[in-house]
């Protein structure tokens, strides 16, 4: 993996302008970058999840029974681990909410994340009536940047600014392309997973969602180990970064710069 203070540099680096966009994309093999929310919840989902064979990304819930203790198995198993930072219209002790001043948000950000030990980074849970609010992402996003962790914005709203403030920040970041399981039927996930390959294969890199249910997993256990067959890379959330040099993909912005 990268090591967090080079994901910083190379974020600083496109923040400057210093790195070009990558000129090779198209000529390599298409990358995919898998994240599953909501984990911590139910030890055998999280046991599936974690047995995945490729370097899934693991997004624990702060407030979830098993959470501390599945980031420590995640960690010893070689899994990169991310807070799944809970935001409005999310609840609970660790979420955060529009109108909150900043020492409570980072009351509760330090909290989450001693709740979840070893997270390189951290994506929202819900945050459909908080990522779009500028203050707080801007002061979240140069607070990543002093500890060294990365932000994967969700994008759970048209209306979120958290990647723009991440890349205005210069901290190393991702944005999500597709979900795969908002409609939880096992032939739609199939289809949103093939639509991921396809988007993977367009734009060169695609950074898929999904979440621990039943028909999500066995999608993921039937179609995951074809991925090398099909030429397909499949690379964690910091090699994404790299990858995309903290850049927009199309759907996100333009020339790079995030909307």
């Amino acid at each position: 993996m990268i090591r967090r203070d080079a994901l910083r540099w190379l974020a600083g680096m496109a923040a400057l302008g210093a790195l070009p966009i990558r000129a090779t994309q198209a000529e390599s093999r298409p990358r995919l970058t898998l994240i599953i929310d909501d984990l911590g919840q139910t030890p055998a989902r999280d046991q599936q999840i974690l047995e995945l064979p490729g370097p899934v990304v693991m997004s624990i819930l702060p407030d979830t029974p098993h959470a501390t203790e599945l980031s420590r198995k995640a960690y010893r198993a070689g899994k990169q681990i991310l807070l799944h930072l809970p935001m409005d219209p999310a609840g609970g002790p660790f979420a955060w909410h529009p109108g909150m001043p900043i020492p409570e948000l980072e009351k509760r950000l330090n909290a989450a994340l001693n709740a979840v030990p070893g997270a390189e980074g951290i994506n929202n849970h819900m945050g459909s009536r908080m990522t779009s609010q500028r203050e707080a992402m801007a002061w979240l996003m140069q607070d990543l940047q002093r500890r060294h962790l990365f932000f994967v914005d969700s994008r759970t709203s048209s209306a979120t600014v958290a990647a723009a403030e991440a890349q205005r920040a210069g901290l190393a970041s991702l944005s999500r392309d597709v979900f795969l399981d908002d409609d939880m039927h096992p032939e739609a996930i199939a289809k949103q997973y093939a639509y991921g390959l396809a988007l993977a294969r367009k734009q060169g890199s695609v950074v898929m969602i999904g979440h621990p249910h039943p028909a999500t997993i066995s999608v993921l256990q039937r179609e995951l180990p074809r991925l090398k067959e099909q030429g397909i890379d499949w690379i964690s959330a910091d090699m994404m970064i790299a990858v995309r040099h903290n850049l927009a993909m199309p759907a996100h912005g333009m020339n790079g710069r995030y909307r």
